[in-house]
């Protein structure tokens, strides 16, 4: 055995893949944000870097996104529409897969999510797959799922009758 490995360093942590040094390095890590606006304001921080991906000619994949207009909001940030792929899900552990898939394809170079909220397991699950990706992963969790359905539902409401009435003078 000793024959076969020369004068190659004996320790596997020494080993070095020369392929993954001529990649370019990314974090590789999925960012997680929490959001009290349903990531309206998260999503229109990250615009310009998905106008700049979207130009490459990979996949934006939007998981689960809420109505928060922003198909306009890409639109108008300059993101080619034509590479945004919507996916819809059921339930948080399809929305999960679908963001592992989705990160995994090869075919993405950015995948955003919305989640209720990620426990430490599912969190780092997905740290494991970013490690084999080079999207950008973002995961906009819902700052307001601890509160009950009628709590929201009030607090949208308000949201609402305030869009609905202005002022004049």
């Amino acid at each position: 055995m000793n024959n076969l490995i020369g004068n190659a360093p004996r320790h596997p942590g020494l080993w070095v893949d020369m392929n993954s040094q001529l990649k370019p390095s990314h974090q590789n890590t999925i960012s997680t944000v929490s959001s009290c606006t349903q990531g309206k304001n998260e999503l229109q921080a990250l615009t310009p870097q998905l106008a700049r991906l979207s130009q490459q000619g990979q996949w934006v994949v939007l998981i689960s996104p809420p109505n928060i207009g922003y198909k306009q909001m890409l639109a108008d940030a300059g993101v080619r529409m034509d590479r945004i792929l919507l996916v819809h899900t059921k339930d948080e552990v399809e929305a999960l897969w679908a963001m592992e898939k989705a990160l995994t394809s090869g075919t993405s170079s950015a995948v955003i999510s919305w989640t209720q909220s990620l426990d430490e397991r599912d969190n780092r699950r997905l740290q494991i797959v970013a490690k084999n990706t080079q999207a950008l992963g973002v995961v906009i969790e819902d700052a307001n799922s601890h509160l009950p359905v009628t709590a929201h539902m009030h607090e949208d409401l308000g949201l609402q009758q305030a869009c609905l009435f202005s002022s004049f003078h």
